[in-house]
């Protein structure tokens, strides 16, 4: 399991990916992202694959069969279920399962990574929405520095639990800004950070350890 440092976007860890599938199987990985629950363990289909998993952590990808699956995410070493899902697999393909939301209300977000390719020299990136203290918000992707008063956010009025579809973008220097949706006022601030090509990337908007402020920014490489 790997730890996603969410001070800044800047200084943040990535989440390296599992090797492939053969024909029949799927690729999932799990990640714990309800900031006020305890540490959790995850079973599939009954078995346990992940164990003592605390918040902003991300298990590798997990080969499984193809087909349905039920994942359990469980108060860590109790059978006490706070997740419950079944999921069908399709083979070849990856899945992320964000363990989501306070933990009176936890819930599965399902994300699937795309098969498409950036074209050469861009990469793909796409936003979701997983600070359940934060209300709905604008993000903006603009270059270092630039005056957020003469830009136009690539995504308005995102809510909590939804992810955007991928954005093509290329290579280079880029500054990432989510502000409260309909106004300027920044409440995450990347500062400057280098996009490589070729990357496929999901970026999620988090609570603070026990929910609330200061949000943050955690990036999964999905490749």
């Amino acid at each position: 399991m790997k730890h996603l440092l969410l001070t800044a976007f800047c200084a943040l860890s990535l989440v390296a990916c599992g090797g492939g599938s053969d024909s029949n199987e799927a690729l999932l990985r799990v990640v714990h992202n309800s900031p006020d629950a305890p540490a959790v363990d995850v079973r599939v289909n009954g078995g346990n694959v992940l164990e003592d998993v605390t918040y902003l952590t991300a298990s590798d990808f997990l080969s499984v069969n193809e087909g349905k699956a039920h994942i359990q995410v469980l108060v860590a070493g109790t059978d006490t279920a706070v997740i419950n899902a079944d999921l069908n697999l399709a083979k070849d393909t990856k899945y992320t399962v964000l363990a989501s939301n306070l933990v009176s209300k936890i819930q599965p977000f399902v994300l699937e990574t795309t098969k498409d390719t950036p074209m050469a020299g861009n990469l793909l990136v796409r936003v979701s929405h997983g600070a359940p203290s934060a209300p709905a918000v604008d993000i903006y992707v603009t270059a270092p520095g630039a005056d957020l008063s003469d830009s136009e956010p690539v995504l308005k009025a995102v809510p909590f639990g939804v992810t955007s579809g991928y954005l093509e973008i290329p290579q280079g220097d880029y500054q990432l800004r989510v502000t409260l949706a309909g106004t300027k006022t920044v409440a995450i601030d990347s500062g400057a950070v280098s996009l490589a090509s070729g990357k496929i990337l999901t970026v999620l908007a988090r609570d603070a350890v026990g929910a609330g402020a200061p949000f943050s920014l955690g990036i999964l490489e999905e490749q």
